[in-house]
């Protein structure tokens, strides 16, 4: 099966995810400079999850190049990882509306691990497909990153009760870890060109 269409559909919802964050952005009815100040929790939230959307979109993207072919189960697992995506849009909001209370960011932070995880799933199915040997196999290794994202949420979510800054740190930390696109997929690909 092509993997065509899981592409562009991915493509889509995660376009219009990041469509509807932005329009949860009010502008303030007042014309002064000051009238934005109320709104700076609302805006952190968002930058942070354009970036965790983008982040997706763009190791998404590099993991898709190294796939020939999907079949069912990576269909099935790709859905699985864009419900997590969709709830995104929901906890920004949450998240920025409380200011960042502790149940609205570890919310984020039940979003955020359960993405990570459908995105290892899908990973894991498509190196499972593509077979031990392919490029794909070589490129996710151990997986060491993923698995220390993983993590780090989990621990972000008790830290969110403890102190909300702590998760957030963590967030923003984990996304700073991600910003480069999948340099193991860039070298495999590097690999097959020689």
């Amino acid at each position: 099966m092509s993997k065509g269409r899981l592409e562009a559909f991915s493509d889509g919802v995660i376009a219009i995810l990041i469509t509807i964050m932005v329009l949860e952005l009010k502008a303030p009815h007042a014309a002064e400079w000051s009238a934005l100040a109320p709104l700076w929790p609302v805006f952190l939230s968002y930058v942070l999850s354009f970036v965790h959307l983008g982040i997706y979109w763009n190791n998404h993207h590099h993991m898709l190049q190294v796939v020939e072919r999907v079949n069912g189960p990576t269909l099935w697992a790709n859905l699985h990882l864009l419900f997590w995506l969709s709830l995104v849009p929901f906890v920004t909001a949450w998240m920025g509306e409380s200011h960042f209370a502790a149940a609205p960011v570890a919310a984020y932070g039940a979003v955020l691990l359960s993405a990570a995880c459908a995105y290892w799933i899908l990973a894991r199915l498509l190196v499972a497909h593509h077979g031990p040997d392919s490029t794909l196999a070589r490129a996710f290794g151990r997986d060491a990153k993923g698995l220390g994202s993983v993590l780090a949420y989990v621990a972000a979510l008790p830290a969110a009760f403890v102190d909300p800054r702590i998760s957030c740190a963590i967030y923003v930390a984990v996304a700073l870890t991600w910003l480069v696109p999948d340099r193991r997929i860039e070298r495999a690909l590097a690999d097959i060109g020689r």
